[in-house]
Protein backbone atom coordinates (compact mmCIF):
# COMPACT_ATOMS: atom_id res chain seq x y z
CA UNK A 1 0.00 0.00 0.00
CA UNK A 2 1.26 3.58 -1.09
CA UNK A 3 0.09 5.93 1.84
CA UNK A 4 -0.15 9.74 0.16
CA UNK A 5 0.72 11.44 3.39
CA UNK A 6 0.67 14.71 3.56
CA UNK A 7 3.99 17.19 2.24
CA UNK A 8 4.51 19.02 5.48
CA UNK A 9 5.82 15.56 7.09
CA UNK A 10 8.84 16.11 4.78
CA UNK A 11 9.48 19.06 6.44
CA UNK A 12 9.57 17.44 9.95
CA UNK A 13 13.12 17.23 11.61
CA UNK A 14 13.77 13.53 12.42
CA UNK A 15 13.53 13.04 16.23
CA UNK A 16 15.68 12.01 18.98
CA UNK A 17 13.01 11.65 21.22
CA UNK A 18 12.35 7.91 20.49
CA UNK A 19 15.73 7.07 21.07
CA UNK A 20 15.76 9.28 24.53
CA UNK A 21 13.07 7.17 25.69
CA UNK A 22 14.24 3.81 24.83
CA UNK A 23 17.44 4.46 26.09
CA UNK A 24 15.83 6.39 29.39
CA UNK A 25 13.79 2.76 29.85
CA UNK A 26 17.12 0.74 30.20
CA UNK A 27 17.86 0.23 33.81
CA UNK A 28 21.66 -0.59 33.19
CA UNK A 29 22.02 3.06 32.22
CA UNK A 30 22.28 6.29 33.97
CA UNK A 31 20.82 8.63 31.72
CA UNK A 32 21.43 12.31 31.87
CA UNK A 33 19.53 12.66 28.24
CA UNK A 34 16.07 13.19 29.25
CA UNK A 35 14.01 15.89 31.04
CA UNK A 36 11.61 14.25 33.56
CA UNK A 37 11.68 15.86 36.70
CA UNK A 38 12.62 13.54 39.85
CA UNK A 39 9.29 10.54 39.93
CA UNK A 40 10.69 10.49 44.08
CA UNK A 41 9.49 14.09 44.14
CA UNK A 42 5.92 13.70 42.76
CA UNK A 43 3.42 13.60 45.86
CA UNK A 44 1.53 10.81 44.99
CA UNK A 45 -0.21 10.50 48.65
CA UNK A 46 -1.51 13.69 48.07
CA UNK A 47 -3.02 13.17 44.73
CA UNK A 48 -4.63 10.09 45.55
CA UNK A 49 -6.27 11.74 48.15
CA UNK A 50 -7.50 15.10 45.94
CA UNK A 51 -8.26 11.91 43.27
CA UNK A 52 -10.80 10.28 46.53
CA UNK A 53 -11.98 13.21 47.28
CA UNK A 54 -13.62 14.20 43.50
CA UNK A 55 -14.44 10.84 43.23
CA UNK A 56 -16.32 10.79 46.17
CA UNK A 57 -17.94 14.04 46.00
CA UNK A 58 -19.47 14.51 42.57
CA UNK A 59 -17.89 11.70 40.47
CA UNK A 60 -20.96 12.34 37.18
CA UNK A 61 -19.40 15.94 36.98
CA UNK A 62 -15.86 15.05 37.29
CA UNK A 63 -15.94 12.09 33.74
CA UNK A 64 -18.64 14.22 31.98
CA UNK A 65 -17.23 16.71 29.16
CA UNK A 66 -16.67 20.18 30.29
CA UNK A 67 -15.78 23.67 28.34
CA UNK A 68 -12.84 24.37 25.59
CA UNK A 69 -11.24 26.45 28.17
CA UNK A 70 -10.81 24.15 30.88
CA UNK A 71 -12.42 24.01 35.04
CA UNK A 72 -13.50 27.80 35.62
CA UNK A 73 -11.56 27.44 39.29
CA UNK A 74 -8.56 26.03 38.07
CA UNK A 75 -8.13 29.12 36.01
CA UNK A 76 -9.04 31.50 38.61
CA UNK A 77 -6.41 29.78 40.67
CA UNK A 78 -3.44 30.14 37.89
CA UNK A 79 -4.80 33.46 37.48
CA UNK A 80 -4.27 34.69 40.97
CA UNK A 81 -0.93 33.16 41.05
CA UNK A 82 -0.29 35.61 38.64
CA UNK A 83 -1.30 38.75 40.81
CA UNK A 84 0.34 37.40 43.77
CA UNK A 85 3.19 36.10 42.55
CA UNK A 86 4.51 38.16 40.21
CA UNK A 87 2.44 41.20 40.35
CA UNK A 88 0.29 40.88 36.99
CA UNK A 89 -3.49 41.26 36.58
CA UNK A 90 -4.17 37.98 35.01
CA UNK A 91 -7.78 37.26 35.03
CA UNK A 92 -9.31 33.52 34.27
CA UNK A 93 -11.11 34.94 30.96
CA UNK A 94 -6.72 35.65 29.84
CA UNK A 95 -6.08 31.42 30.71
CA UNK A 96 -7.19 28.64 28.80
CA UNK A 97 -5.86 24.81 29.98
CA UNK A 98 -4.05 22.58 27.49
CA UNK A 99 -2.91 19.40 27.35
CA UNK A 100 0.39 20.27 28.98
CA UNK A 101 2.45 23.34 27.41
CA UNK A 102 3.89 21.12 24.39
CA UNK A 103 0.09 21.28 23.31
CA UNK A 104 0.47 25.16 23.60
CA UNK A 105 3.64 24.98 21.07
CA UNK A 106 1.51 22.90 18.16
CA UNK A 107 -1.66 25.33 18.37
CA UNK A 108 -0.59 28.37 18.57
CA UNK A 109 1.73 27.71 15.94
CA UNK A 110 -1.63 26.63 14.29
CA UNK A 111 -3.03 29.83 14.57
CA UNK A 112 -0.41 31.94 13.66
CA UNK A 113 1.87 30.32 10.91
CA UNK A 114 1.24 30.24 7.04
CA UNK A 115 4.00 28.30 4.69
CA UNK A 116 6.99 30.36 4.35
CA UNK A 117 6.54 32.57 7.02
CA UNK A 118 9.25 33.33 9.46
CA UNK A 119 9.27 32.47 13.30
CA UNK A 120 12.39 33.41 15.50
CA UNK A 121 13.66 31.12 18.27
CA UNK A 122 16.66 31.14 20.36
CA UNK A 123 20.29 29.33 19.45
CA UNK A 124 20.20 26.28 20.63
CA UNK A 125 16.43 25.62 20.99
CA UNK A 126 14.36 23.76 22.79
CA UNK A 127 13.83 20.87 20.53
CA UNK A 128 9.99 20.10 21.05
CA UNK A 129 9.58 23.78 19.46
CA UNK A 130 11.61 22.87 16.93
CA UNK A 131 9.38 19.69 16.22
CA UNK A 132 6.16 21.00 16.67
CA UNK A 133 6.33 24.68 14.63
CA UNK A 134 7.92 22.76 11.95
CA UNK A 135 5.05 20.60 10.84
CA UNK A 136 3.56 24.59 9.98
CA UNK A 137 6.63 24.92 6.93
CA UNK A 138 7.54 28.12 8.28
CA UNK A 139 11.22 29.63 8.00
CA UNK A 140 12.82 29.25 11.68
CA UNK A 141 15.27 32.01 12.40
CA UNK A 142 17.73 32.12 15.02
CA UNK A 143 18.96 34.64 17.54
CA UNK A 144 22.35 32.99 19.91
CA UNK A 145 21.51 32.85 23.40
CA UNK A 146 24.23 34.17 25.27
CA UNK A 147 24.56 34.27 29.45
CA UNK A 148 21.71 36.90 30.18
CA UNK A 149 19.35 36.18 27.30
CA UNK A 150 19.26 36.27 23.49
CA UNK A 151 21.95 38.72 21.59
CA UNK A 152 20.00 41.61 21.51
CA UNK A 153 21.74 43.28 18.14
CA UNK A 154 21.19 39.91 16.51
CA UNK A 155 17.67 40.40 17.82
CA UNK A 156 16.21 43.70 16.66
CA UNK A 157 18.03 42.42 12.93
CA UNK A 158 15.51 39.63 13.24
CA UNK A 159 12.36 41.65 14.21
CA UNK A 160 13.21 44.26 11.98
CA UNK A 161 14.52 42.62 9.32
CA UNK A 162 12.64 39.79 8.50
CA UNK A 163 8.67 40.43 9.46
CA UNK A 164 8.73 36.83 12.11
CA UNK A 165 4.99 36.41 13.17
CA UNK A 166 6.31 35.77 17.06
CA UNK A 167 9.42 35.00 18.56
CA UNK A 168 9.08 31.68 20.66
CA UNK A 169 11.78 32.07 24.29
CA UNK A 170 12.28 30.17 27.43
CA UNK A 171 13.62 32.85 29.82
CA UNK A 172 13.88 31.21 32.96
CA UNK A 173 16.42 28.41 33.26
CA UNK A 174 16.09 27.56 29.15
CA UNK A 175 16.22 24.30 27.78
CA UNK A 176 18.67 22.96 26.79
CA UNK A 177 21.52 25.19 28.23
CA UNK A 178 19.96 26.50 31.82
CA UNK A 179 20.94 29.99 31.21
CA UNK A 180 18.51 32.49 32.44
CA UNK A 181 17.71 36.11 30.79
CA UNK A 182 18.15 39.18 32.36
CA UNK A 183 16.19 41.66 33.87
CA UNK A 184 17.75 44.26 31.78
CA UNK A 185 17.42 41.75 28.83
CA UNK A 186 13.92 41.36 28.99
CA UNK A 187 13.26 44.92 29.24
CA UNK A 188 15.14 45.70 26.28
CA UNK A 189 13.52 42.63 24.40
CA UNK A 190 9.96 44.00 25.33
CA UNK A 191 11.17 47.93 23.54
CA UNK A 192 11.97 46.08 20.38
CA UNK A 193 9.45 43.99 19.66
CA UNK A 194 7.20 47.28 20.79
CA UNK A 195 7.88 48.94 17.54
CA UNK A 196 7.10 46.22 15.85
CA UNK A 197 3.33 43.35 15.29
CA UNK A 198 5.28 40.32 16.67
CA UNK A 199 4.19 38.65 19.11
CA UNK A 200 6.90 37.23 22.05
CA UNK A 201 5.92 33.60 22.66
CA UNK A 202 6.91 32.92 26.48
CA UNK A 203 7.28 29.28 27.88
CA UNK A 204 7.62 29.21 31.32
CA UNK A 205 8.15 25.89 32.28
CA UNK A 206 10.62 26.18 34.80
CA UNK A 207 9.57 29.88 36.42
CA UNK A 208 8.66 28.12 39.56
CA UNK A 209 12.18 26.23 39.56
CA UNK A 210 14.78 29.09 41.08
CA UNK A 211 16.92 27.75 43.35
CA UNK A 212 16.98 31.24 45.15
CA UNK A 213 12.72 30.90 44.67
CA UNK A 214 13.06 34.84 43.74
CA UNK A 215 10.04 34.91 40.99
CA UNK A 216 11.78 37.11 37.57
CA UNK A 217 9.82 39.34 35.95
CA UNK A 218 8.36 38.31 32.84
CA UNK A 219 8.45 39.74 29.16
CA UNK A 220 4.80 40.16 29.35
CA UNK A 221 5.12 42.27 32.23
CA UNK A 222 6.09 44.82 29.95
CA UNK A 223 4.16 43.71 26.67
CA UNK A 224 0.68 42.76 28.19
CA UNK A 225 -0.86 42.65 24.39
CA UNK A 226 1.82 41.44 22.67
CA UNK A 227 2.89 38.54 24.65
CA UNK A 228 1.92 34.76 25.62
CA UNK A 229 3.15 33.00 28.25
CA UNK A 230 2.40 28.98 28.44
CA UNK A 231 3.18 27.50 31.58
CA UNK A 232 3.05 23.65 32.59
CA UNK A 233 2.30 21.66 35.80
CA UNK A 234 4.30 18.36 34.56
CA UNK A 235 7.44 20.45 35.93
CA UNK A 236 5.86 20.84 39.81
CA UNK A 237 3.43 18.33 40.25
CA UNK A 238 3.32 15.71 37.82
CA UNK A 239 3.67 15.32 34.29
CA UNK A 240 1.33 12.01 33.61
CA UNK A 241 -1.74 14.27 34.28
CA UNK A 242 -0.98 16.26 31.39
CA UNK A 243 -2.01 20.01 32.28
CA UNK A 244 -1.08 22.99 31.12
CA UNK A 245 -2.06 26.18 30.26
CA UNK A 246 -1.64 29.52 27.80
CA UNK A 247 -2.48 33.10 29.32
CA UNK A 248 -2.80 35.41 26.19
CA UNK A 249 -4.93 38.12 25.09
CA UNK A 250 -8.59 37.91 24.60
CA UNK A 251 -7.66 38.45 20.78
CA UNK A 252 -5.13 34.90 20.77
CA UNK A 253 -7.48 33.39 22.88
CA UNK A 254 -10.35 33.67 20.38
CA UNK A 255 -8.67 31.86 18.08
CA UNK A 256 -6.64 29.60 19.99
CA UNK A 257 -10.06 28.49 21.36
CA UNK A 258 -11.55 27.27 17.83
CA UNK A 259 -8.36 25.21 17.07
CA UNK A 260 -8.20 23.66 20.42
CA UNK A 261 -11.94 22.63 20.65
CA UNK A 262 -11.17 21.39 16.80
CA UNK A 263 -7.82 19.29 18.04
CA UNK A 264 -9.35 17.33 21.28
CA UNK A 265 -12.80 19.26 22.48
CA UNK A 266 -10.94 20.07 25.85
CA UNK A 267 -8.11 18.90 28.32
CA UNK A 268 -8.75 16.00 30.68
CA UNK A 269 -11.45 17.38 33.18
CA UNK A 270 -11.50 14.35 35.38
CA UNK A 271 -7.45 15.63 35.82
CA UNK A 272 -8.08 19.39 35.99
CA UNK A 273 -10.57 19.03 38.75
CA UNK A 274 -8.32 16.54 40.71
CA UNK A 275 -5.36 19.15 40.16
CA UNK A 276 -7.36 21.79 41.51
CA UNK A 277 -8.56 19.67 44.48
CA UNK A 278 -4.76 19.22 45.26
CA UNK A 279 -3.57 22.53 44.71
CA UNK A 280 -6.32 24.01 47.47
CA UNK A 281 -5.69 21.70 49.73
CA UNK A 282 -2.43 21.31 49.70
CA UNK A 283 0.74 24.31 50.36
CA UNK A 284 1.92 24.43 47.02
CA UNK A 285 5.13 26.89 47.64
CA UNK A 286 6.48 24.15 50.45
CA UNK A 287 6.25 21.15 47.79
CA UNK A 288 8.15 23.65 45.57
CA UNK A 289 10.34 24.65 48.11
CA UNK A 290 11.16 20.67 48.31
CA UNK A 291 11.65 20.54 44.86
CA UNK A 292 14.04 23.20 44.50
CA UNK A 293 16.13 22.28 47.42
CA UNK A 294 17.01 18.76 45.87
CA UNK A 295 17.45 20.09 42.47
CA UNK A 296 20.21 22.46 43.24
CA UNK A 297 22.30 19.97 45.75
CA UNK A 298 21.69 17.78 42.07
CA UNK A 299 22.81 20.45 39.93
CA UNK A 300 25.76 21.92 42.02
CA UNK A 301 26.89 18.48 42.39
CA UNK A 302 27.01 17.84 38.65
CA UNK A 303 29.13 21.09 37.95
CA UNK A 304 31.28 20.47 40.32
CA UNK A 305 32.15 16.74 39.30
CA UNK A 306 32.51 18.55 36.20
CA UNK A 307 34.94 21.29 36.78
CA UNK A 308 36.62 17.97 38.96
CA UNK A 309 36.62 14.79 36.76
CA UNK A 310 36.63 17.33 33.21
CA UNK A 311 38.08 20.34 33.95
CA UNK A 312 38.47 20.93 29.77
CA UNK A 313 34.38 20.63 29.31
CA UNK A 314 33.48 23.76 29.68
CA UNK A 315 29.15 23.94 30.86
CA UNK A 316 26.37 26.16 31.77
CA UNK A 317 25.80 27.16 35.39
CA UNK A 318 22.35 27.14 35.53
CA UNK A 319 20.24 29.40 38.23
CA UNK A 320 17.30 27.00 38.60
CA UNK A 321 15.51 24.26 36.03
CA UNK A 322 16.00 21.21 35.21
CA UNK A 323 19.40 21.19 32.66
CA UNK A 324 23.00 22.27 31.51
CA UNK A 325 24.91 22.41 28.25
CA UNK A 326 28.49 21.82 28.37
CA UNK A 327 31.07 21.71 25.55
CA UNK A 328 33.17 18.86 24.61
CA UNK A 329 37.16 19.82 24.33
CA UNK A 330 37.89 20.19 20.35
CA UNK A 331 37.87 17.81 17.94
CA UNK A 332 34.87 15.30 19.97
CA UNK A 333 31.97 15.07 18.27
CA UNK A 334 28.39 14.85 20.46
CA UNK A 335 27.17 12.17 18.81
CA UNK A 336 30.26 10.30 19.03
CA UNK A 337 30.19 10.67 23.40
CA UNK A 338 26.52 9.57 23.01
CA UNK A 339 27.35 6.24 21.24
CA UNK A 340 30.41 5.31 23.47
CA UNK A 341 28.36 6.62 26.47
CA UNK A 342 25.63 3.86 26.00
CA UNK A 343 27.81 1.27 25.81
CA UNK A 344 29.57 2.64 29.14
CA UNK A 345 26.17 2.80 30.73
CA UNK A 346 26.03 6.61 30.79
CA UNK A 347 23.55 8.64 28.47
CA UNK A 348 23.60 12.44 27.31
CA UNK A 349 21.67 14.12 24.73
CA UNK A 350 23.85 15.36 21.78
CA UNK A 351 23.34 19.08 21.10
CA UNK A 352 22.48 18.63 17.20
CA UNK A 353 19.07 18.48 17.77
CA UNK A 354 18.83 22.10 19.29
CA UNK A 355 20.45 23.83 16.22
CA UNK A 356 18.01 24.22 13.59
CA UNK A 357 20.55 25.92 11.60
CA UNK A 358 23.51 23.35 12.31
CA UNK A 359 25.74 23.39 15.10
CA UNK A 360 25.51 21.78 18.39
CA UNK A 361 28.30 19.51 17.12
CA UNK A 362 30.57 19.67 20.32
CA UNK A 363 27.44 20.68 22.90
CA UNK A 364 25.97 18.06 25.01
CA UNK A 365 22.53 18.63 27.07
CA UNK A 366 22.33 17.01 30.44
CA UNK A 367 19.53 16.72 32.67
CA UNK A 368 20.41 16.85 36.78
CA UNK A 369 16.58 16.28 37.77
CA UNK A 370 16.05 12.80 37.32
CA UNK A 371 18.79 10.80 38.31
CA UNK A 372 20.08 10.36 42.29
CA UNK A 373 22.88 11.83 43.84
CA UNK A 374 24.75 8.39 43.72
CA UNK A 375 23.58 8.22 40.13
CA UNK A 376 24.72 11.29 39.15
CA UNK A 377 28.19 10.65 41.19
CA UNK A 378 28.36 6.80 39.00
CA UNK A 379 27.59 8.20 35.82
CA UNK A 380 29.84 11.42 35.89
CA UNK A 381 32.54 8.90 36.66
CA UNK A 382 31.44 6.59 33.58
CA UNK A 383 31.01 9.76 31.26
CA UNK A 384 34.25 11.22 32.15
CA UNK A 385 36.29 7.84 31.32
CA UNK A 386 34.20 7.78 27.67
CA UNK A 387 35.45 11.55 27.19
CA UNK A 388 38.66 11.03 28.40
CA UNK A 389 38.98 7.92 26.14
CA UNK A 390 37.96 9.32 23.28
CA UNK A 391 40.69 11.88 23.80
CA UNK A 392 42.98 9.36 23.56
CA UNK A 393 42.14 7.82 20.26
Amino acid sequence: MQYRFADRLSHAPKSFLGELFRVSADPGIISFAGGLPSSALIDTVGIKKATCQVVEEDPATALQYTTTDGYLPLREYIANRYRSRLGIPATAEEIQIVNGSQQCLDLFAKIFLNKGDHVGIERPGYLGAIEAFSLYEPVIDTVPLEDGGPNLPAFEHLIREKEVKFFYGIPNSQNPSGRTYSQDKRREIAGILEESDAVFYEDDAFGELFFDRMPRRPVKWYLPDQAVISGSFSKIIAPGMRIGWIFAPAGILTRFNIVKQAADLHSNFFCQKILHRYLTTNNLDDHIRNIVTVYERKCRLMCDLLEDLLPEVSHTTPEGGMFLMATLPHGLLSRTVFDEGIKQGVAILPGLPFYVDGGGTDTIRMNFSTSSEEQIKEGMVRLARVITDLQKT
